[in-house]
């Protein structure tokens, strides 16, 4: 891949990030309170909607030129020489090494922006210290090894979801897609792969939103998964139901209400990364067409 190329993908992927990022906020902070512990009202309900986009507008320009200069260097790496059997693979080892990268800088940004989403009356500055204060920079890491585990399973999906529409449509109207119509085609993606990835996006959200030294601080995976089938319920989703409610549940009455609290916010969370995926990688197609 060339300097030029790789700048492009660079400048093309940091501008996307900012535009969708900013644009959606408001969905995104509805979705982080839809799960988080404390339930939607006591997390903030729709006041201070815009609590912590400070992080996010500092963020997102790079998290998303780390996740995408990665991204295009190794799919032109591993093109070389594969068969057209092998492109799909090439797209999911392309998009995880991406995920990976652009985790170290995005999942500091994530855990301050979320704690302000659930805390609108404290400033982003007050919580970043308060972090380093009582956590250090490790606190700013929790939840590090969920968020790769909630990312690369959507990239698996969305990134050869993505390319393989992209190439459909291509050939169906015999030339390349334009970027509106590589926008669609992010929606449709993105979507898909945000509602088969909500369980571990509510994990993600726990740990990193749990108090230090609790259980979900540890930052298992299936310790969060776990806590939640078993215990949120319904709370998990849309109301603030009384634990002991849940807890006098009959067993198979528990299971199906700990599936739904599994699935909290999934509507926001899919509406904002369907649009997402519409600005993102239509954004991201036009800017490197404009600097190419």
């Amino acid at each position: 891949m060339e300097a030029r190329e790789s700048w492009a993908a660079l400048a093309a992927g940091g501008v996307a990030g900012v535009c969708v990022d900013l644009i959606l906020f408001p969905l995104d902070t509805v979705k982080t309170r839809l799960q988080s512990p404390q339930g939607f009202r006591k997390a903030g309900g729709f006041r201070g909607i815009y609590a912590g986009v400070p992080s996010t507008a500092i963020g997102s320009f790079p998290n998303a030129a780390a996740f995408f200069i990665t991204y295009e260097n190794v799919k032109s790496m591993l093109y070389h020489g594969s068969t057209p059997y092998l492109t799909p693979a090439a797209h999911m080892v392309a998009a995880s090494l991406g995920e990976v990268v652009a985790c170290l800088i995005r999942v500091p940004s994530e855990v301050v922006k979320q704690r302000a989403q659930v805390s609108p009356s404290s400033s982003t500055l007050q919580i970043l210290s308060r972090t380093l204060y009582h956590e250090g920079i490790q606190g700013l890491y929790r939840g590090y090894k969920s968020t790769v585990l909630r990312e690369i399973p959507f990239s698996l999906v969305q990134f050869p979801l993505w390319e393989s529409l992209k190439d459909l449509w291509s050939w169906k109207q015999g030339h390349v897609v334009d970027s509106w119509q590589s926008a669609v085609c992010g929606a449709f993606a993105g979507g898909f792969a945000a509602a088969v990835t909500t369980p571990l996006d509510v994990a993600k959200t726990r740990i990193m939103l749990a108090k230090a030294g609790s259980s979900n601080a540890s930052g298992n995976v299936l310790a969060a998964l776990g806590g939640i089938w078993r215990t949120q319920g319904l709370s998990g989703k849309f109301l603030n139901t009384d634990s002991r409610k849940t807890s006098s549940c009959a067993p198979r009455q528990r299971s199906e209400l700990g599936c739904l609290s599994l699935f909290a916010g999934v509507v926001p969370r899919m509406a904002a990364i369907s649009l997402g995926g519409f600005i993102f990688l239509g954004t991201y197609e036009k800017t490197r067409q404009l600097l190419l």
